[in-house]
């Protein structure tokens, strides 16, 4: 496994990335109401990736192997959509949740960070889960350390999360980030302590828990990209880019609206 090590110069820059990115979501916000479609939601990030920030919407067209090309400039998971939801147009209603994922470009680094978003008030076992899963964000946030390993975090998530009765979504995990959207390491969120990459300072990845109200199984749509539960259960998920200190860490993903921690 060959993970970089981030310079002062790379640092820098992801910095910048990261916050851009976080302030998509505070401006995309107030626009999450019900009636809006997800396409619009869409077009309006799309814009402001362009024509404010100057960035490039790092989803639009990727296409790893295997993969036709990502139709939109950022994904939007309603309710039992998991991830990698594409936009279009179904209209939000109240009591719907969704996840809006978001990954800028800026001069060449990636900002890659998502939210989970009530629409109107939320059902309690709706509320529950995404608070569930924010909590277990951070518990593996504050596993980051140097001389931490990945499972360290990937242990803790899984803990917090089974502990409430929900499930982990397996087959998707944090990676590392910087100059290229997907780098090493794979961040699992299940694990074993004291197993796994041991972590270093200048190390730059994700943390995203995907997590189930029912059963972890998932199955892809026909669109080859949306992945939703199997049982139909609510899935939330989280996302920040942290950064490995010498001491701990760093949130890469943050502006004046992002959420307090848990």
């Amino acid at each position: 496994m060959s993970v970089q090590i981030k310079s002062e110069q790379d640092i820098a820059g992801m910095r910048v990335a990261g916050r851009l990115a976080a302030e998509l979501l505070d401006y995309l916000t107030p626009h999450v109401q019900p009636g809006v479609t997800t396409r619009e939601i869409d077009r309006l990030a799309h814009d402001y990736m362009i024509d404010v920030q100057q960035t490039i919407p790092a989803t639009l067209n990727y296409a790893p192997p295997g993969h036709t090309p990502y139709p939109a400039s950022l994904c939007t998971s309603v309710n039992h959509v998991v991830c990698h939801g594409i936009p279009g147009e179904r209209k939000l209603k109240a009591g719907d949740i969704a996840n809006i994922d978001v990954t800028v470009i800026k001069d060449g680094y990636h900002g890659d960070t998502s939210r989970m978003f009530f629409v109107g008030p939320p059902p309690i076992q709706a509320k529950r889960l995404c608070e569930v899963t924010y909590e277990s964000m951070w518990k593996g946030i504050r596993a980051v350390r140097p001389g931490a390993q990945l499972g360290d975090i990937g242990y803790v998530i899984q803990k917090h999360a089974e502990g409430h009765g929900y499930s982990i979504v397996r087959e998707f995990c944090g990676h590392g980030i910087g100059k290229n959207f997907h780098e090493e390491p794979q961040v699992l969120h299940y694990g074993r302590p004291g197993t796994g990459l041991r972590l270093m300072p200048g190390m730059t990845f994700t943390i995203e828990p995907m997590v189930n109200a029912g059963r972890p199984g998932i199955r892809c749509l026909a669109d080859g990209w949306t992945i939703v539960t199997a049982d139909h259960s609510l899935s939330a998920q989280w996302e920040h880019t942290v950064l490995v200190t010498a001491d701990g860490f760093e949130i890469l993903t943050q502006s004046d609206g992002t959420p307090p921690p848990a």
